[in-house]
């Protein structure tokens, strides 16, 4: 049965998704990315770089587990793009260069109209105006019974969450005190939307938390 899932989300120990003050040169924040720390030196996240070695251990394992079964992913604008407003033509085309990591239908969450972007690998961004709940009608239907990975922002994530539409959350906690930034949960009660945790693995560089919805 196809599951709308948030998979492999960073956070710290305070609660936070990014860091403040988004820009080209802080894509997560700032210090947004030593939430993800944990994944840069993985196995796996080496291979998606066209790159060799990396660790094998029990985070490269859920880094791995994370593209699973994943038909369409979900992303909001700053998970694309620095660029606020109108899309000042089609030039920029996400952060990761020719070949992005998603290789399925990606909806991009704007107020901005923009064409469709394929790129190489499979990825085709699509931009979407008319709000979450049609994004992920659209991203059910790509994804063809697989699952429906809403990959973030905070904002984003947090929408979906209070919409109750969320199945389950592997959430990797990180060794890190933000103090600022994007808080994931502030003002919501995970209790009341049905969530338990099932699952808690120690990696190398995180703690991994599973969480689902009660059957």
């Amino acid at each position: 049965m196809s599951k709308v899932r948030v998979v492999a989300f960073s956070i710290s120990l305070d609660g936070f998704g990014a860091g403040p003050r988004q820009d080209l040169n802080n894509p997560l924040g700032v210090r947004g990315l030593e939430l993800h720390a944990w994944f840069f030196g993985t196995e796996a996240f080496k291979k998606m770089h066209g790159q060799s070695g990396g660790a094998t251990g029990i985070d490269n394992d859920f880094a791995l587990q994370s593209f699973e079964n994943v038909g369409a992913w979900i992303l909001g604008r700053n998970m694309f793009s620095p660029v606020r407003g109108p899309w000042e033509g089609d030039s920029w085309k996400g952060w990761w260069g020719d070949t992005p990591p998603y290789h399925t239908p990606v909806f991009v969450l704007t107020h901005h109209a923009r064409p469709s972007l394929t790129m190489e690998g499979g990825t085709t961004f699509h931009f979407v105006t008319d709000g979450p709940e049609y994004a992920l009608r659209q991203a059910k239907e790509a994804a063809n019974g697989k699952d429906v990975r809403i990959g973030g922002g905070v904002s984003v994530i947090r929408q979906y969450l209070t919409a109750g539409v969320i199945d389950e959350m592997h959430l990797a906690i990180s060794p890190v005190l933000m103090g600022e930034g994007e808080h994931l949960f502030s003002g919501i009660n995970l209790a009341q939307h049905g969530f338990v945790p099932v699952k808690t693995v120690s990696g190398e560089n995180t703690t991994h938390v599973l969480i689902k919805k009660n059957a």
